[in-house]
This record gives structure tokens, sequence and C-alpha cells, in this order.
């Protein structure tokens, strides 16, 4: 991701001009209601995306640095981050040592103990270990405690043999039909060809809640990444807008009608810039809505099923539903956000064209 650079305190030219020293009282008592009224406010967006990253972000660098700033009273701390710490963050966390810890998280989420015991035994001691040992698991530990897990499950037989067809056919619909992409991707392995039995119950075991939680990451990852550029951008152009407002109250005469101009133009900027933000978290509470939909149907099978090879699934439907829909009112509320500050901006270019309105 390109780091993200913004000039802070920009002023318009305009706002610069010398000599006005008179303010008219009506105009002052348009000042005082503008300020008073101005509803959009990006340092508290900020704050509740930089809170979003600490308690979600999957990468520890990222959620440490997110916390740090967001406890900070100082606005300017939380817009620092957003604007420079995230980046540095997201470098950090790529390094070897925190991938690798990530790693071992991610495993021990997916591949519980009641459905993979090795596995989970093994990341669960990688991650209480040392760097050394989160390494051995990730490039040697985790292949290894997998295939005892798989011998253990071919060796007992009863999750093979409690396959129904309708089974297999369920995985290969989600190959082709699963909203999410890591889950169908998932499915696809399962139900290659040359793909066995032991690929199926592999996948009920802990494929689809892998899937599963790949998509909810990257889904949150994108949307983190976008909101960050725009609340910057958004942040500067509400800056001038306001700043070119008030310099247009204060002054008179044919300066006041050159200024009213530039502030209406510098509204209208704003607004602009609402309208991807608009669009892309509209279809994030979509694709949300659609994955909860999708795993209310997936807890309702799993219910409905009596093999062993659901019960994996039955324990991660409800709690991957519930994660969705929280996504999907995240979603919301960022658009609610974004609409909000076009009808600002809308209302500030009608004042600055129109000087009747109020």
């Amino acid at each position: 991701m390109s780091r993200l650079r913004v000039l802070l305190c920009g002023v318009l030219a305009a706002a610069a001009v010398a000599g006005v020293s008179d303010v008219p009282v009506a105009a002052a008592s348009t000042l005082d209601h503008f300020v008073s009224a101005a509803a959009a406010d990006p340092a508290t967006t900020a704050r509740k995306l930089v809170r979003r990253l600490a308690g979600k972000d999957p990468r520890a660098a990222v959620r440490a640095d997110a916390w740090v700033a967001w406890a900070d009273e100082n606005d300017d701390v939380v817009f620092e981050f957003l604007d420079h710490g995230l980046a540095a963050a997201e470098q950090r966390a790529a390094e070897t040592a925190a991938v690798n810890a990530d790693f071992c998280r991610r495993i021990l989420a997916t591949y519980t103990a009641a459905y993979a015991p090795e596995v989970n035994a093994a990341a669960q001691r990688a991650l209480l270990g040392t760097d050394s040992d989160r390494d051995l698991f990730v490039h040697q530990g985790f292949a290894a405690a997998e295939q005892r897990d798989r011998l253990a499950r071919e060796a007992d037989g009863s999750q093979q043999e409690a396959l129904a067809e309708a089974d297999r056919q369920y995985v290969r619909t989600l190959a082709t039909h699963d909203p999410g992409a890591q889950v169908r991707a998932a499915a696809a392995w399962a139900t290659r060809p040359g793909a066995t039995d032991a690929d199926i119950v592999e996948f009920f075991a802990y494929g689809w809640a892998t899937g599963a939680e790949l998509d909810l990451e990257a889904h949150r990852l994108r949307d983190a990444e976008q909101e960050a550029r725009w609340l910057a951008t958004v942040r500067q152009l509400l800056a001038d807008a306001r700043e070119a407002e008030r310099a247009a109250l204060e002054a008179s005469g044919e300066l006041e009608v050159q200024l009213r101009e530039a502030a209406a133009r510098a509204w209208q900027r704003v607004g602009a810039q609402t309208g991807a933000p608009r669009v892309a978290w509209a279809d994030a509470a979509q694709v949300a809505r659609d994955q909860a939909a999708n795993w209310a149907a997936v807890a309702a099978a799993a219910q409905a099923a009596t093999g062993p090879d659901w019960r994996a699934v039955r324990d991660a439907a409800d709690p991957t539903r519930a994660a969705w829909a929280a996504e999907q009112s995240w979603a919301a509320e960022q658009a609610g956000f974004w609409t909000g500050l076009l009808a600002e901006a809308v209302d500030g270019e009608t004042r600055m064209r129109n000087p009747a309105h109020k």
C-alpha cells in the first residue's frame, strides 16, 4: 500500500486577503451558526477506524500501534497513525517473526482441538515458544502435525464412512457458488480430480473454517485501507472549505462575492470526494449481507445434518454469521458518515451561492 500523504492546516489563498476589518452583524450571526452546526467530524470517524484496526486487524504489529494511537487524546496522533504509522506497522508486520506468529494464531482459530488435535497442540506450543519455534512450525511442524491428524482420521475411518453423497455435492456446490473466494478455493481443492473422501473430511474439519476466516480478513483489510485513504483526502478538503466559508462571511462587497464563489467550489470538491466512498461502502454492506445470509443457511444445514463431519461446521457457522452481520452494521455506519458529509457539502455550497440561505 502506498504511503498516505497529507498536508495539514492548508487554507485557501483568498482567506489571506488583508484589509477586512468590519464584520457585518448578519454575517457574524451566520458564522456562529456555521461553526456550531458543522456536522461532519473526520476525527471521530478516524478514531473509530483506528479502534477497529486495534481490535480486528489480523496483524499483531498493526493492532499494537493502533491501540497506542487510539488511546492518545490528541487527534493529531490518530491522524498521524493513519497517514504514516499504519504503513510503517504494515511493513513491520510483513517481517518473518510477525508473519509466523499471525500464522500460528490463524491455525489455532481454525484447526480446533476437537477436529485437528495434533495441529492445534503444535500451534499452541509454537505460539508460546520462541521465534525459532514459530519458524520451525511454519516450515515443518504444521505439515507434520497435519499429516498425523490425517492418519489418525484415516485409521479411525468413521468420518469418511459417514460421508454421504449429499455432503460431497454440498462441497461441490460451494466450489462454484459460495460468496467467499477463499471458501470456493478450499472447496474446489477438496473436490478436484483425483481428490478422495479424506480431502472432503479435511474440508469439513478445518478447510471450510480457514477459508471463511481468510475471506473475512480480506474484506476487513480492503475496507480499512480504502477508508484511511479517503479520510486523509477529505480531511484537507473539508478544512479548506470551512476556512474558505469563514473568510467569505468575514468579507463584504466585491471581495465577498469572489470569496463566496471560491468557498462554493471548495464545498463542491468535498461533495465530489464522497462519491467513491458512498458507493464502496454500499457494496461492502451488500457483500456482508450476502455472507451473513449464506452463513445462516450453512448453520441451518449443519443443524439438520447428522453426520460427524458437520460438527466442526456447526461450531463455526453461527460465529461467522455474526461476524458478517457486524461487518454489515459497520459498513452502514461508514456509509452514513459519507452521506452526512455530502449533505453538509451540498448545504455549504448552497449557503455560499445563495446568501439568503440559512
